[in-house]
């Protein structure tokens, strides 16, 4: 690892762990998908069975954990968290498409320092720390250089269709595609979609009412690539629901204009 700290060296050996779960679940889900059954139930049991590892592994820090399948964990040190997602980018796991990661950010005092994105099928371990740069396996990453906002290619989430605020979100797709010569992706995987803003491959991200362990690890991610992230609400990032935009420090004025 070209980082020396001691929370990236344990979520390393955490996620490393926790992948060769979701590996080896991943191929059974592949047969699952002709089944009657379905591949529903299993990947519930997938998600538990990463998590738990996860908190096995770093339960040894004595630090609090915040979970996306168990919530809140009350360690020794309060104001040290764990922010864990164990599969993010579920729905693609469940139906077999090979795009999805563990997440797990490090916050301290309520900020995000620490943080590791990796995407088992490729191989792919994004990570960072506060004052140390990011990184994709062993090799430095930097946010994309791009200022024509017009031949930007930015990527989105949602709406759910529970959400309350449904219809303002699809009328907002609509006024951002219609400047960017619609050059807008949809992935599945919030954190992926940070990963690869914070990496160059995508110029952009937006996404309204995002959770917190979806986005934790990112946020590190993008502000040591030298990009900008922000939530919409201009209140901090450790909130229930996160209305997150993020890009390179070129587009993001005009990004920020149309949201």
């Amino acid at each position: 690892m070209k980082i020396n700290s001691p929370q990236i060296n344990l979520m390393y050996k955490a996620c490393t762990k926790a992948s060769k779960i979701l590996i080896r679940d991943y191929g059974e889900i592949e047969k699952l998908q002709v089944s009657e059954k379905g591949p529903g139930d299993f990947v519930t049991a997938s998600d538990k069975r990463v998590e738990k590892i996860l908190i096995s592994e770093l339960e040894k820090s004595e630090y609090t954990f915040l979970t996306e399948e168990t919530g809140l964990i009350e360690g020794k040190h309060k104001n040290k968290r764990w922010i864990i997602d164990p599969i993010d980018g579920t729905f693609n796991f469940l139906n077999g498409l090979p795009h999805f990661c563990i997440s797990v950010g490090y916050e301290e005092n309520g900020e995000i320092v620490s943080g590791i994105i990796f995407d088992p099928i490729k191989n792919e371990m994004f990570f960072a720390h506060k004052g140390s740069g990011a990184y994709l396996n062993n090799s430095r990453i930097r946010v994309s250089n791009k200022s024509n906002f017009q031949r930007a290619c930015l990527v989105t989430g949602g709406p759910k269709s529970v959400s309350k605020i449904k219809e303002s979100i699809l009328d907002e797709y609509k006024k951002v595609s219609m400047k960017t010569q619609a050059h807008i992706r949809k992935s599945g995987s919030a954190a992926l979609d940070l990963a690869y803003v914070a990496a160059g491959r995508y110029d952009g991200y937006w996404q309204r009412e995002i959770n917190y362990w979806d986005i934790a690890a990112g946020i590190i991610l993008v502000k040591e690539s030298g990009g900008f992230i922000e939530n919409l609400k201009e209140e901090g990032f450790n909130k229930e629901k996160v209305d997150i935009v993020a890009s390179n420090s070129k587009i993001h004025k005009e990004l920020i204009n149309i949201l």
